[in-house]
């Protein structure tokens, strides 16, 4: 393969598995303290159709049950996308240390995820509880951990062999 194809593969591999954790910890934290399923995927979809002009065709039923599946798919899109640039500026040699690799992938995470819902007025992190802010970071973190250790597991199995 070539010297940009393995980091893409290896990044959306990484990404996929990541996203898969970060859902994972929120369903944990949905069950340990009875909070309600987050519905601001479903709420992103409607304003980004809204502002880019599409329509999301069917009846309301229908229509409605698209925009609950292209919720999750946009998020394990999003975290795809995000394994594929962790990957490539690992590969880069952008963060050297397992520390900086890490600090990266979280502040990453969380910016990617959080800046649009802000930008589109969607929810506002500034006026988050430490509960809201909790419930955010830890899935978040577990996704850059996760995501980061595939990538470097695959790497280091591709040296092997």
């Amino acid at each position: 393969m070539t010297s940009v194809v393995r980091p893409i593969l290896y990044g959306a591999a990484a990404g996929l598995v990541g996203t898969t954790a970060l859902n994972m910890a929120g369903y944990v934290d949905i069950v340990l303290r009875g909070r309600p399923i987050s519905d601001t995927p479903e709420i992103t979809v409607r304003t980004l159709a809204e502002k880019l002009h599409l329509r999301i065709p069917g009846d309301d039923q229908i229509r409605e049950n698209r925009i609950a599946g292209l919720g999750p798919l946009t998020g394990y899109t999003v975290g795809m996308g995000m394994g594929v640039a962790l990957s490539l500026a690992q590969a880069a040699g952008l963060f050297p240390t397992k520390a900086s690799r890490y600090a990266a992938a979280s502040l990453f995470a969380l910016t990617v995820t959080n800046l649009p819902i802000f930008l589109l007025g969607i929810s506002d992190p500034r006026t988050w509880t430490a509960s809201d802010w909790v419930s955010d970071i830890i899935p978040h973190g577990i996704f850059a951990v996760v995501t980061v250790r595939v990538i470097e597991k695959l790497e280091a199995a591709d040296l092997q062999s």
